[in-house]
């Protein structure tokens, strides 16, 4: 695997080195070796696949309030994403800032965002699945967002918003709840 640092602290990019024959190939998505030696923590608590019929269905930007956060390793297996992660790590050096992958299932990429780290992405096609390999149970409770379009980040999304729960919608402006 390779692993690319994006301009958010601890955040990565990663793809697979695929090994080519007659068949096809075979490739390594996740390896516990790899990602320490990459200083990432290699737990995973549980895998979750998540499916979005349309184009422009916007989910995010979500986290888990401590102490409960929740590092993800976000793939998409079907279709394609504009993936975000956004620091809302207070001590980070990239704190409010965000960055954006462009996950497909033809470039195999995937997108590692540590804990403290809110996501969300936006589907570029019609029937898109994401796969997610979690690093610690989902809490009840301990689930929190802030909202996709909030000026405090200005995430440049890259295309219209068609579907969205009322929750990501409504958020409040982070300045207050920060």
């Amino acid at each position: 695997m390779k692993f690319q640092a994006t301009k958010l602290t601890d955040v990565f990019e990663i793809e697979i080195e695929p090994h080519n024959d007659e068949r096809g190939f075979f490739a390594r998505t996740w390896c516990a070796e790899e990602f320490c030696r990459n200083r990432i923590a290699p737990a995973l608590s549980q895998c979750s696949i998540s499916f979005n019929t349309r184009k422009g269905t916007l989910r995010g930007m979500h986290y888990q309030a401590e102490p409960f956060e929740e590092a993800k390793l976000v793939r998409c297996t079907r279709g394609a994403i504009f993936d975000v992660a956004l620091d809302l790590r207070p001590g980070s050096p990239t704190f409010h800032q965000w960055t954006a992958s462009t996950l497909t299932a033809d470039n195999r990429r995937a997108l590692y965002i540590p804990k403290g780290c809110a996501h969300g992405f936006i589907t570029l096609e019609d029937n898109t699945e994401i796969l997610y390999q979690i690093s610690d149970p989902y809490r009840e409770g301990a689930g929190r967002g802030v909202r996709w379009n909030d000026p405090a980040f200005g995430i440049a999304w890259p295309a219209e918003v068609s579907v969205i729960s009322e929750r990501d919608r409504t958020y409040p402006d982070f300045q207050a709840i920060a």
